[in-house]
């Protein structure tokens, strides 16, 4: 008799501890008693009455998902590979284990097709170009869908979009010839500031017939600097020169 009371001793200390738990500081316990929600506990040690009282483990941290790449054509019928990724966490772990059955398989599933009926409204500069403002349509779409389980999406981020090679052709040689515009509009922009300043310069000559008589002495002069073996004068280059005499002497008499 003896045994049999120290055996059934033994039993009710095993079953009684059977009912701690611990949980983590990023965890709550939602505690079902027969089968009905009461109370969500922890962080910490808790107890659970054997049999009568189970629990459903639910984490608070974020969790990150890949949402898997796929074909999407855009508003202009461009047909393009989009891979993103969302960051969730749950809020209320009450409805995420009552509203929902298995809230990762429905967040995916629902970022997924919302990213695809998003995307596909705009355009592919659109998309190229506001990549941010997607993002953030994309996750407030999510978000509200995602509420009444009591999940809150933080952030959704296109990660890589894969065009088809002949449209990445076409985009290369778009940029090439956007290049090549900036470039002949710069050049026409110096040549025009060249022609201004020239026409500054000759209505100066104009009025200093002499400047263009000195301007050629200095072109030759730089001309010799780089060890020609042969300089050409040209035909009124004496007349130049008497000139300029000329023009000291001038202005020495003056003085």
């Amino acid at each position: 008799m003896d045994i049999v009371l120290f055996y059934i001793l033994v039993v009710l200390v095993v079953v009684a501890l059977s009912g701690i738990r611990v949980i983590k500081e990023y965890e709550r316990a939602v505690i079902f008693f027969l089968g009905k929600q009461t109370v969500i506990r922890g962080p910490g040690l808790i107890y659970l009455i054997p049999v009568f009282e189970i629990m459903v483990k639910v984490s608070f941290r974020t969790i990150t998902m890949g949402i898997p790449s796929q074909k999407i054509i855009t508003k202009d019928n461009v047909s393009i590979d989009i891979a993103a990724v969302a960051y969730y966490h749950i809020v209320d772990p009450k409805k995420s284990v009552i509203a929902i059955e298995d809230v990762f398989s429905a967040v995916n599933q629902i970022s997924q097709t919302t990213v695809r009926n998003v995307v596909g409204q705009f355009q592919l500069d659109q998309l190229l170009s506001q990549t941010s403002d997607i993002n953030n349509q994309i996750k407030n779409v999510i978000d509200n869908h995602t509420e009444p389980w009591g999940v809150q999406v933080t952030a959704v981020e296109i990660k890589d979009i894969i065009l088809p090679d002949n449209m990445q052709r076409a985009m290369a040689k778009e940029a090439e010839a956007e290049r090549e515009r900036r470039a002949k509009i710069v050049a026409a922009q110096g040549e025009f500031q060249a022609a201004e300043k020239l026409g500054q310069a000759a209505d100066i000559i104009v009025k200093h017939p002499i400047a263009l008589q000195l301007r050629t002495l200095q072109t030759m002069s730089e001309i010799a600097t780089e060890k020609n073996s042969t300089i050409i004068f040209p035909a009124q280059f004496m007349t130049t020169v008497k000139e300029v005499i000329d023009t000291i002497k001038a202005d020495n008499i003056s003085k």
